[in-house]
């Protein structure tokens, strides 16, 4: 009988409009636990770029690795999930693509939450989170001090990112879980669930939103612990 694998490296992909900060609870929680963490700061300027930067923290780690993607970075940790270093993915409220698939198409098939509004591309052509409606969309769990701060600081995502088809679909061939969260305006919770049945993950409900990560990181750190611990039975 085959020894199973010990796990203890998680690698976490950061999803579209902020950074890999926000995951600061999460990390805590993990490493603690003696999980050994590391962040990816994706750039946001192109798929190929956002994989390329993932599969460079891949590389450093020492052995087996859960690969975590928030929304945008669902997208990613898809295409990037088929490094031979992970052993599985954890998909928070994350894109789940097939092969030929774009995000802007799997965003589409569902009908999108009146808080979700972006702003046009910038001269640059980069997408913001349109700033009337970020608190109530992306942050209602989060203190109004917060959530401004967020805000101001959102880190914008290159226009064409999300209409670049992905070439792997890790998910096919490891085990992945998803998180829905059914209090989501930012990605629709019926999507969430669409794309998490479409995969045949195993899933979690957690009454958050679309920054649950911030807001309820033990919860989420649960999800990642038990995805290891493969304790997760439940399905849509």
């Amino acid at each position: 009988m085959a020894q199973e694998k010990l796990i203890k490296n998680i690698v976490i992909v950061h999803g579209q409009y902020l950074d890999a900060s926000g995951w600061k609870g999460v990390y805590s929680i993990l490493t603690k636990k003696g999980y050994h963490v590391t962040l990816v700061q994706n750039p946001l300027t192109s798929l190929k770029d956002d994989v390329e930067a993932t599969n460079h923290i891949l590389e450093s780690q020492d052995g087996p690795t859960i690969l975590v993607g928030h929304a945008w970075g669902g997208t990613v940790i898809t295409e990037a999930g088929v490094h031979p270093k992970v052993e599985g993915l954890v998909y928070v409220t994350g894109f789940v693509p097939d092969i030929g698939e774009t995000t802007w198409k799997l965003a589409r098939s569902f009908p999108t939450l009146p808080e979700m509004r972006t702003e046009a591309p910038d001269t640059g052509g980069y997408i913001f989170y349109d700033r009337s409606s970020f608190r109530v969309g992306a942050t209602g769990e989060l203190s109004k001090e917060d959530a401004d701060f967020l805000n101001a600081s959102q880190l914008p995502i290159y226009k064409d990112c999300f209409g670049t088809p992905v070439t792997n679909a890790a998910w096919r061939t490891k085990p992945s879980y998803g998180i829905v969260t059914i209090n989501d305006r930012a990605i629709n919770p019926d999507l969430q669930k669409s794309m998490y049945k479409n995969a045949k993950m195993k899933t979690t409900e957690l009454k958050g939103g679309y920054l649950v990560y911030i807001s309820q990181p033990q919860a989420v750190a649960d999800v990642i612990i038990a995805s290891i611990t493969k304790k997760i039975n439940s399905f849509l």
